[in-house]
């Protein structure tokens, strides 16, 4: 019974627990190993889980192996990988460029958020959830999600990393 509720869930959110790591982590291949990790913890502590509720608290599950890992990153030390990877050949040196810097300077204007507007604004601006779907994603109440997300995106509109970069928030996305 357990195991074929988790291998329809599986079936079901596995893309989309993907794709939240693998905007959280920049790397599909560590992304891959956190869905994997989260799916496996998942089975741990399926009875913990509220009736109902099963993609909010797959995202979370999803959240804290994200947080887990980079932690214990942080007490490694760190080689670039950038050096290893190929570029694709459909990409021209200039596309790739201008997408790495529009990424770095995304990066850059949402590492000044705090962590619940960056993670309000990246499910519903970057990975296109609505709102209700984010606010159940984050776990809070859609009024709360939605001032989180006003004043995250104030903040980047006054932020003075989007005027020195000369680019506007919405320009970027």
């Amino acid at each position: 019974m357990k195991y074929s509720f988790l291998e329809a869930v599986y079936r079901e959110y596995q893309k989309d627990v993907y794709r939240y790591l693998l905007f959280l982590s920049k790397d599909p291949y560590t992304a891959e190993d956190l869905a994997q990790e989260t799916f496996c913890r998942a089975l741990v502590h399926m009875d913990k889980m509220q009736d109902g509720k099963v993609k909010p608290w797959l995202f979370r599950v999803a959240y804290h192996a994200f947080i887990d890992k980079t932690r214990k990153e942080s007490r490694m030390q760190i080689y670039d990988t950038d050096y290893f990877q190929v570029m694709p050949d459909s990409n021209t040196p200039e596309t790739h460029l201008m997408g790495a810097e529009s990424r770095k300077e995304l990066d850059h204007m949402l590492a000044e958020l705090s962590p619940e507007q960056r993670e309000a604004v990246t499910l519903y601006d970057i990975q296109g959830y609505s709102y209700k779907e984010a606010a159940d994603l984050m776990g809070v109440k859609l009024s709360r999600y939605k001032i989180v997300l006003y004043r995250a995106r104030q903040r980047l509109k006054q932020d003075k990393v989007s005027k020195k970069a000369g680019r506007r928030y919405s320009e970027v996305i």
